[in-house]
């Protein structure tokens, strides 16, 4: 039993973690400053003595030791005091215990208020290390933006003329989104070198391979000519086609990889009945039997490309069967807004770890490369790049009797 995958942890983003940490910072050496605050005011205090302003009355001056006396203290609360000798111990009591109320009251106000202060401080200056920090990462935000658009395109060497161009001050930032452009200017450079050298070298070999089926067939057509020379002019006739159909698999691969600038409306039911009679002769030959069962799936585009769509993914269908009895079925449809299309064959069973890598330029599921191959190894590659110039999607899987079913998905037609 295969297990689902893990989730990854959503992580923090680096704005938060930025104004995370300013704001934490800004807390710390608030709550360190309140701290020195308090403990420079108590030592202060403490030096400084206790000072109460109270007053000292007798109420019997003639009476021994002076008599009662009565203390009245700064907040006017008076206290009688039995005796002299009393008196000067009750005043340090009470001076002691007002000392005390003070230092209490002002460690309160200090730490109460305080407090509540540095909060409000330190949401601001998290709210201001929030905009700062958007405004310092939003070029960051236009790097990552320009690749992800990169990355997501159905062919991304046809989104490489996308720049970010940056402008501001020349920092780190700066730097870094022009290195990313010179980069991707690199990658468009290469992938049109590239394009343009598969054209020029299949138009090139075009001419010696013609001329080289002129001579076969014109020697093949001489009444001297021997069985034996016959038979070796028909092998050098089905090499000669086979690399005329390498030749044009990738001169239409190089087209197919381009952006498609006409684009017209196109019924793929049309498409499926046109390829389905062209291949009638084919499959009839081979012993297979192809269905098409057509329905109204419009889109728009290229139709001599999405004819050869069609037409690669029957002629595959019908080369890697299992022979007399085997069948092709083609089926299209509309869903969702979408048109599909669906091509379906029997066949050897098909390993599914192999499908992704048939979709690739020269790779067939036997590694057959010698000269009776039954194709150049460019069909499914073709079709991939058609779709992905139409801004379509194609998949494959094996079919648990064998064979591959392919089913291609291309944007509808606007209205």
């Amino acid at each position: 039993m295969k297990l689902p995958p893990l989730a990854r942890p959503r992580r923090i983003s680096l704005r938060a973690r930025l104004t995370l940490t300013y704001g934490g910072l800004f807390f710390v050496a608030g709550l360190v400053l309140l701290g020195a605050t308090y403990a420079l005011f108590t030592q202060q205090l403490d030096r400084s003595g206790t000072r109460v302003l109270a007053r000292v009355t007798t109420q019997q001056p003639g009476a021994p030791n002076g008599g009662d006396r009565t203390l009245v203290d700064m907040n006017g609360t008076s206290r009688t005091l039995p005796g002299a000798a009393d008196a000067t111990e009750d005043i340090e009591r009470l001076m002691r215990r007002q000392h005390d109320e003070y230092q209490a009251a002002a460690t309160t106000s200090m730490v109460t208020q305080g407090s509540i202060a540095l909060l409000v401080v330190g949401g601001a200056a998290a709210g201001f290390g929030w905009l700062i920090a958007g405004r310092v990462l939003a070029p960051l935000h236009r790097v990552t933006e320009t690749a992800r658009r990169i990355a997501r395109a159905p062919a991304a060497d046809r989104v490489l003329h996308e720049r970010i161009a940056l402008r501001g001050p020349h920092d780190e930032v700066k730097e870094l989104a022009d290195t990313f452009d010179t980069m991707v200017e690199r990658l468009d450079r290469s992938f049109d070198g590239q394009r343009r050298f598969v054209a020029n070298a299949s138009h090139e070999l075009r001419t010696p391979l013609t001329l080289g089926r002129a001579l076969v067939e014109v020697a093949m057509h001489r009444k001297a000519a021997s069985p034996d020379l016959l038979r070796l002019g028909e092998d050098l006739l089905q090499i000669t086609s086979r690399h005329e159909r390498l030749i044009g698999g990738l001169l239409l691969l190089a087209r197919s990889e381009n952006e498609i600038t006409g684009r017209a409306p196109v019924d793929l039911a049309d498409v499926v009945a046109h390829v389905a009679a062209r291949t009638a002769p084919e499959a009839a030959e081979a012993g297979i039997t192809v269905t098409a069962a057509p329905g109204e799936a419009m889109t728009s585009g290229d139709a001599l490309l999405l004819e050869r769509v069609v037409e690669n993914l029957v002629e595959n269908g019908i080369r890697h069967n299992s022979g007399d009895g085997g069948w092709v079925r083609v089926t299209t449809a509309a869903r969702d807004g979408r048109a599909v299309l669906e091509v379906a064959n029997s066949g050897p069973p098909v390993p599914p770890y192999e499908v992704p890598g048939l979709f690739e330029p020269f790779r067939r599921l036997d590694a057959d490369r010698v000269a009776t191959a039954k194709g150049a190894g460019l069909g499914l590659s073709i079709v991939q790049s058609i779709v992905r110039a139409h801004d379509g999607d194609v998949t494959a899987r094996p079919r648990p009797d064998g064979g591959l079913a392919v089913t291609v998905t291309l944007p509808a037609a606007p209205p």
